[in-house]
């Protein structure tokens, strides 16, 4: 790039490296941004990158106006505001764009400058992963060698050498950024939420609609990571809990309301038995408010800036939607017994079923409770029964099971046999409710896999999944999950179905697939390391550092401490060097150098490196020069050149020369008249 634009006069070749800056900024943000407002900046400039390359005039400033009244309209139509976060977004990316087409200056291209760092900053109200930081990265050293290369207006400096200086730049400043990153005050998040993954995917969502989803794609998207402290369970223990779903209307199942209710969390009668697994989760932001924890959890999981609650159903929820990256520990026992062990009335919630719907489920029941070798039989006995007829019965777990009609349970167990988690777990369910045994639906994610460079459990979207739980008199609420039953690689294993491959995947895949896997592992370490260490750099953290460093009880007040401290040993390590640096120079080429500045400020065309007798020679010809003072200039001068030529110079004349620079008759600049 840089070598196409060598052969451009200067000041397009400059132009089209801004813009081409100003693209790489915007970039990232097309998907949030209005469509009409990323049409409008690549038409800005493209239209500037034409009118530069053709030398052509600028557009009068008539049509900035009304191309910026335009687009203030447009953006309160799309926002109903011109305030705001994505409002405000939108508007400085078109004044950025439309600034391109008034730059006619060095102040002008200032201003762009700063523009393009709000739009750089501004990337990260989308998104803080590791791709993005590494972009704009990439953006501040174009923005920083665009504003060195401005600096530079006399002759054809090439970007290459710009590039350089900004790069120094940045390194001699990121000393600074780490100290103030690590102690500068920690702040809540400025960054915008997340939306909800498409329905089409894998994942885990606050409803589950049964059937209508033709074909289901992997979402490889992580959810969460984690670190157990110890041995990780067996995978077939490995249940993150999330969702309870009890209410069904005959498509779609739902969590019951009063689950949430204050004071509930007594009703969830939790009993942990056994010691506990303890572990660290760093959450993505989900834009819901579940805390994902092993089953089951009895103490409140330790995370900051945001309330647990535990939920009757056993599900822990925040106060409010996580929507940045969180991390938190907890303590979980994988064997537990929960809910009320006799029969009660809240109980008849999870026994109700929609009128008219899955007949033929409701005749299996029947069927079942009627057979001579299930009578009197335990609920146990009932579960196990079913259990065998989904190994049995040529059931079959897949990702296109295909929509289906109204009575969804009715053609999984009769017609179709097929279904993913949520067609399965739905089935068993209803099936349950029909003999009479309270069940209800449980989602959340399953196992995980584990990164072998940094021993993290990650757990994607691709983990989500429904299981059951059914009441049993004596055992309370006990976990089943029909899925085992049909594949019971899904459960017990680290294998998982296959999304069906791209072009691309599957010539990696063919090439080599070990380093494919070995290159995912290595890139999802880095995108861990990268949320554990500055992503999820939190106040916690920082006091952590300063308790390390030998405060007792630190505080806010230490923070400050040791920061204005640091400040005030790197400005006296700054000054110190700055006297070093003064002392190591050549003291006559110094004082030679403040005599060259002097000049130029009268006027005269004086070189750093014009000698003394040259400059004697140019104060002759200035008409501005007076008699006395070119008497006392040219003397002084000429003993300089005589010093510094001297067979045996001596230091105690320089200190003459250095006093009497100070009290020379200096000419000064012309006045000009007023017009």
């Amino acid at each position: 790039m840089l070598q196409a634009l060598k052969n451009l006069p200067r000041e397009a070749r400059d132009t089209l490296f801004l813009l081409l800056v100003i693209a790489w900024l915007i970039g990232p943000k097309v998907d949030s941004l209005p469509l009409w407002c990323s049409a409008l900046a690549a038409s800005l400039l493209l239209w500037r990158g034409y009118l530069s390359v053709r030398n052509r005039a600028l557009p009068s400033r008539w049509w900035l106006l009304g191309l910026l009244l335009v687009a203030t309209g447009a953006t309160y139509f799309t926002y109903r505001t011109l305030l705001g976060q994505e409002a405000g977004v939108t508007y400085i990316v078109v004044l950025l764009s439309l600034k391109t087409l008034e730059m006619r200056s060095q102040r002008d291209a200032f201003v762009i400058f700063f523009l393009g760092f709000f739009t750089l900053l501004s990337n990260f109200f989308v998104s803080q992963s590791l791709p993005i930081a590494m972009a704009m990265l990439v953006g501040l050293l174009g923005l920083l060698t665009a504003l060195v290369n401005s600096h530079m207006p006399a002759g054809r400096p090439p970007l290459m050498q710009a590039a350089k200086t900004a790069g120094w730049m940045a390194l001699l400043g990121a000393p600074i950024m780490a100290v103030l990153f690590v102690l500068f005050p920690r702040v809540a998040p400025l960054w915008g939420v997340p939306g909800d993954a498409p329905a089409a995917r894998s994942g885990l969502s606050a409803s589950m609609r049964v059937g209508s989803i033709a074909s289901l794609a992997l979402d490889e998207s992580i959810a969460m990571r984690v670190r157990f402290d110890g041995a990780a369970p067996p995978q077939s223990e490995i249940y993150f809990r999330g969702p309870v779903l009890t209410t069904f209307d005959g498509r779609e199942w739902r969590p019951l309301q009063s689950s949430f209710l204050p004071g509930t969390q007594a009703n969830a009668a939790l009993e942990v038995i056994g010691p506990g697994v303890s572990y660290q989760v760093t959450l993505e932001p989900n834009n819901r408010p579940w805390i994902m924890v092993l089953d089951a959890t009895d103490a409140r999981p330790a995370l900051s800036d945001y309330r647990a609650l535990m939920t009757a159903d056993l599900q822990w929820v925040a106060d409010r939607p996580i929507t940045d990256l969180v991390r938190y520990s907890a303590k979980s026992h994988t064997t537990f017994r929960h809910g009320p062990m006799v029969m009660v009335d809240g109980l008849q919630e999870y026994l109700k079923l929609p009128a008219t719907f899955n007949p033929r489920t409701l005749q299996l029941a029947n069927d079942m409770r009627r057979d001579p070798r299930y009578a009197g039989a335990s609920s146990q006995t009932m579960i196990d029964a079913v259990m065998e007829r989904l190994r049995t019965g040529g059931y079959t777990y897949t990702l296109e099971p295909g929509v289906f009609g109204t009575h969804s349970a009715d053609e999984f167990w009769f017609d179709r046999k097929v279904g993913f988690c949520e067609h399965i777990a739905s089935s068993f369910v209803l099936l349950m409710r029909a003999m009479g045994i309270p069940a209800r639906v449980v989602t959340g994610y399953q196992g995980g896999s584990v990164n072998p460079v940094d021993g993290f459990w990650t757990v994607r979207q691709s983990d989500a999944h429904a299981w059951a739980e059914v009441w049993s008199a004596a055992r309370g609420w006990v976990r089943v999950d029909p899925t085992s039953a049909v594949a019971p690689s899904r459960i017990g294993s680290l294998a998982r179905l296959d999304a069906p491959r791209n072009v691309l995947t599957q010539a990696l895949a063919r090439v080599n697939p070990a380093l494919t896997v070995q290159l995912r592992a290595l890139w999802d370490a880095a995108n861990n390391s990268w949320n554990q260490w500055v992503l999820n750099y939190s106040q916690s953290k920082q006091l952590n550092l300063l308790r390390n460093l030998g405060f007792e009880s630190p505080s806010w007040e230490d923070l400050a401490t040791v920061l204005i401290g640091l400040m005030v040993a790197a400005s006296l390590v700054g000054a110190a060097w700055t006297l070093w640096e003064k002392h190591r120079q050549d003291p006559w080429l110094r004082l030679l150098h403040q005599a060259a500045q002097r000049l130029r400020r009268a006027g005269l065309d004086v070189a750093d490196n014009t000698p003394p007798r040259q400059m004697v020679v140019l104060l002759r010809r200035h008409p501005g020069t007076q008699d006395t003072t070119l008497t006392a200039l040219s003397g002084w001068l000429l003993q300089m050149e005589a010093w510094r030529y001297a067979p045996n110079p001596v230091p105690a004349q320089l200190g003459t020369l250095q006093r009497d620079f100070r009290r020379l008759p200096w000419p000064t600049a012309p006045r000009t008249k007023p017009l």
